[in-house]
């Protein structure tokens, strides 16, 4: 069974940073591009960050650049997002994304471009 988990979510103040994760069961993530999503309540469905399966290339959306770090662990089959300085804004449900091709540029931040999806994990920054 083909399953994306987001993890790592919760509570922060501005400023702060957290980590999330995407683990993957019953496929083999290395061989996917991976996304981050967001949305916010009342708010369509934002790409925050995507990498390559083929060579890990990395993009990243205007709002979150400098701030946020996607990465993937092969061996864990998991793909993270780093994020730092958080604001207010920050704040939404966050979903990892996979597909097997990988698409270049802000052509991967596309909701439309990605088979398979998590449940989300709740993200807010607030003081």
């Amino acid at each position: 069974q083909v399953q994306l988990v987001e993890s790592g979510g919760g509570l922060v103040q501005p400023g702060g940073s957290l980590r999330l994760s995407c683990a993957a069961s019953g496929f083999t993530l290395g061989y996917y591009a991976v996304a981050w999503f967001r949305q916010a309540p009342g708010k369509e469905r934002e790409g925050v960050s995507c990498i390559s399966s083929s060579d890990g290339s990395t993009y990243y959306s205007d709002s979150v650049k400098g701030r946020f770090t996607i990465s993937r662990d092969n061996a864990k089959n998991t793909v993270y997002l780093q994020m730092n300085s958080l604001k207010p804004e920050d704040t939404a449900v966050y979903y990892c994304a996979a597909d097997p091709r990988s698409r270049i540029g802000r052509l991967c931040l596309r909701p439309s471009e990605y088979r398979f999806w998590g449940q989300g994990t709740q993200v807010t920054v607030s003081s």
